[in-house]
Formats: C-alpha cells, sequence, structure tokens
C-alpha cells in the first residue's frame, strides 16, 4: 500500500526567495532516503534539500530559477507505508548481498594474484597508463561540450570547484545518476594544467605554461604552541571570490595623488554646520561623488564583460568596503550621481551600521558599477585593490598626509591623498585608465568641477 505525501522546504533559516540553481530528479524517478533532491543557492551558500522519504517521484511543483522559502512545496513524492517498506527490506538486502560477495570473491582473486607475483618483477606501466589516457578522454569530452542541462554537484564540490577557478557546467559527473564528484573536478583542473603545459611554444624552457610544486604541509605543532580557529564565513565566501577575481582578471594598478586641501577645509566646515546632526560627513562621501562623475565621463569604467559583448550601464551605483569583525562585505550606494553629499554620508553611515551588525541584505549588495577601497586612517601609501567582479574597476585609496609641495615661488604645505585605481586590461587600456585617474584628481583638488 503507497500514499503520496509532499515534500516541503525545510528551515533553512533566515533566507527568504532563493533561487532554484539545480534540479537532481525527474518525475518517475525513485529516490532513496536523504538523496538530495534540488539545489538551492542564497547569496552566501547552495543547499541541497534531501529526501525525508525513500520512495517515487510522481510530480515536480517548482523547476529552474524558482524562488522558495522554508515550506515552500517542492514535489510530491509517491512512499511505501512504513509496514510494506519494512518487508520488502529482507528481500533488498538478500539482492545486495550477491554483488557484495561477488566484489569480495574477486578483491580475493585480486590479492592471491598479486601474491604470486615475482616481487623483483616491476608491475607494468600499460594500465596505468590506459587508465591515465582513458581519464583524460573523458576529462576532454567534458571539456569540449557544455550540456545545457544543470550540473549535480553538492554544496561543497560547487565551492571546490569555484575556489579552484573551474565551470562547473563543463564538467563530466561520473558519480550516481551524473553528479559531479570531488574527483571529477580535480581530475579536470589537472588535465586543463597538462593541457596548458603541452601546448605548443609552452613547453619547458619557453616561460610559460604552469609547473606548481605540491603546497607545503607542515605540521605547526612540531615549532610551538598553535591553535586553529576557523574562517568566519565572510572570509570563506569573499576569500574564494577573491582568489577567483585575482586569477581571471589581468589587474594592472595605476598610481595617482590628489591634493585634497581645499576639500578637506570644506569637509570639515560642513561638519561643523551638521555638528548637532547625527550624520558624520567623512571623505568617502566626498569619493563617492567624485567617483560617479569620473564614470559619466569615462563610460568604459561603467561596464561589465559578458561572454563578447561589453554591457555599458545607464545607472551609478557606488559600493564601498566596510571593515566588520568578521570580515570586509561591499553595501552598496545605488544611482550615487542623483544624491547630494548629506544623502550619500547618511545612507553610507546607516549601510556601514548594518555591515557592522551583520544584518545587511542581499539586495544591499548587489547591482554595484564602481567599488571604493578606503584605508581611510589606517596606514599606508598605495596598494592594488582587487577589483570585484563582475565590475571592471576598483579605486583604493591610503592615507592623507602633509606634504611641501613647490608652487612654483615657495614650498607649500598641501594635503594630499593616494590613489590606486586597479583596472581590468582586457576593457580598459593603460591611458584610459591614467586619464580617469587624472580626472578625479582633479575633481577632488577642486570640487567645482563636479558641476561641469
Amino acid at each position: 500500500m503507497s500514499q503520496v505525501i509532499e515534500v516541503k522546504v525545510p528551515d533553512i533559516g533566515d533566507y527568504k526567495d532563493v533561487p532554484v540553481i539545480d534540479i537532481l530528479i525527474s518525475p518517475g524517478d525513485t529516490v532513496e532516503h536523504e538523496q538530495p533532491l534540488v539545489t538551492l543557492e542564497s547569496d552566501k551558500a547552495t543547499i541541497d534539500i534531501p529526501s525525508p522519504r525513500a520512495g517515487t517521484v510522481k510530480e515536480l511543483k517548482v523547476q529552474s530559477g524558482s524562488r522558495v522559502s522554508e515550506g515552500s512545496l517542492i514535489l510530491l513524492l509517491e512512499v511505501e507505508e512504513a509496514g510494506k517498506q519494512a518487508e520488502s527490506q529482507p528481500e533488498s538486502a538478500k539482492s545486495a548481498a550477491a554483488p557484495q560477495a561477488t566484489q569480495s570473491t574477486q578483491a580475493a582473486e585480486a590479492t592471491s594474484e598479486k601474491e604470486t607475483k615475482p616481487a623483483s618483477s616491476p608491475a607494468p606501466s600499460t594500465s596505468a597508463t590506459s587508465a591515465s589516457v582513458s581519464q583524460a578522454a573523458a576529462i576532454e569530452k567534458s571539456i569540449a561540450t557544455t550540456t545545457g542541462r544543470p550540473s549535480h554537484a553538492s554544496p561543497s564540490v560547487r565551492q571546490l570547484a569555484r575556489e579552484l577557478g573551474a565551470d562547473i557546467q563543463r564538467i563530466a559527473g561520473n558519480g550516481p545518476k551524473g553528479r559531479i564528484t570531488k574527483e571529477d573536478v580535480q581530475a579536470y583542473v589537472k588535465q586543463i594544467l597538462s593541457q596548458a603545459q603541452a601546448a605548443p611554444g609552452m613547453g619547458s624552457g619557453s616561460g610559460s605554461g604552469l609547473s606548481l610544486v605540491p603546497w607545503p604541509n607542515v605540521d605547526f605543532a612540531k615549532f610551538g604552541p598553535v591553535e586553529a580557529k576557523p574562517l568566519s564565513r565572510i572570509k570563506k565566501i569573499s576569500g574564494a571570490a577573491l582568489h577567483r577575481n585575482w586569477v581571471m582578471i589581468p589587474h594592472v594598478t595605476n598610481h595617482e595623488e590628489a591634493d585634497i586641501t581645499q576639500l578637506e577645509a570644506f569637509r570639515v566646515q560642513l561638519s561643523q554646520e551638521q555638528k548637532n546632526a547625527e550624520v558624520k560627513v567623512t571623505l568617502l562621501a566626498f569619493l563617492i561623488k567624485a567617483c560617479a562623475a569620473a564614470l559619466k565621463q569615462f563610460p568604459s569604467f561603467n561596464t561589465s564583460l559578458v561572454d563578447d559583448n561589453l554591457v555599458y550601464k545607464q545607472y551609478y551605483n557606488i559600493g564601498f568596503a566596510a571593515d566588520t569583525p568578521n570580515g570586509l562585505v561591499v553595501p552598496v550606494i545605488k544611482n550615487a550621481d542623483q544624491k547630494g553629499l548629506l544623502d550619500l554620508a547618511q545612507e553610507m553611515a546607516e549601510l556601514a551600521k548594518l555591515a557592522r551588525e551583520g544584518k545587511l541584505k542581499p539586495e544591499q549588495m548587489q547591482g554595484g558599477c564602481f567599488s571604493i577601497s578606503s584605508l581611510g586612517g589606517i596606514g599606508g601609501t598605495h596598494f592594488t585593490p582587487i577589483i570585484n567582479a563582475p565590475e571592471v574597476a576598483i579605486l583604493g585609496v591610503s592615507r592623507s598626509s602633509m606634504r611641501a609641495v613647490w608652487d612654483g615661488q615657495q614650498f607649500v604645505p598641501r594635503l594630499i591623498l593616494p590613489l590606486s585605481l586597479s583596472y581590468d586590461h582586457r576593457v580598459i587600456d593603460g591611458a584610459e585608465a591614467a586619464r580617469f585617474n587624472a580626472y578625479l584628481a582633479k575633481v577632488l583638488a577642486d570640487f567645482r568641477r563636479i558641476l561641469l
């Protein structure tokens, strides 16, 4: 006797309207208890929804791209009643015993055969070579073809692929029901590296290709007391993204210096006028406004590279790196070009507060066109900020300092702000980056230019 039950999204924390990115089963499929059914992806992680019972899928209630929350109906599952299921267990156990016995017999025969071989005779390399060739052929096939169906992989396997910069859609799955395993990802990456080394003109001595030694495995406790602390959730996610961006984007950084003596005097004046208000006018508010103006002057900086197309955006959303106890996050101020300095300062303070409290919503960190990473009063002169994909540039700002500057007649004290502009060299060339940074420095030196 069977019955049809509803399978719903279980408790997944505070996530709401999470998109379904993978449908791992089809109507008519037989599933086991705890077998993954669908995969959800929030802004922080991927989540597999397991089957609560063994049974047969009768009807799907979601599709790829659907958004679900806790309690949303996923599918209808036909299951056997408890008594019937218990009766079928001995039979299934009996049927499973035969292949297990066969495997044991084969293992014993293999062991016996191995023991009868002389110890002095080396094992032939033919089988290893053929295994490598067949594995390479399978990986090459996965590289050459990209299936239109979703890739079936667990969250840990997806994270591994992201960390290694591998496209999960191009990896062939050799696990149960075509599921992608950790070994599939590793084999795919190894094949890519071997192809790069074996490519014409990229052999040894050509100065190209990759030849990486293994990562050092050190027992640090041998040298003294140690304490292992897990990375925070934010650092795990941002670390994988930073790794991908640094490896995949050809970074170049242009350094410039801006004379902000007059700007700082104006900022202090505004702060005094607003001393009774809760809003604190910081230099970052001026930088956001200046960057929005620079993006209008240089539209290629307000783009994203999608395949062979350059997408020009008609809006100006500026993200800024916010330092939190758990790591860096990047809130985004929407339509920065349409807001005044006080409005920008107010919104920036509110977003920074939410970031420190861990209460930023996903939509408050999305849609950025350009990012600013400001070290403020921490220190430093120049640095190389990593581009926040899919953006094509990011501005790094270090600590300003007083310097003696020759004005043509004498040395005068001026407040100098270091600017570091990292850009995607596939989209932006060096001359254009230099012009962008020089324009930004002029606007900061004389903020009236923003009205032009």
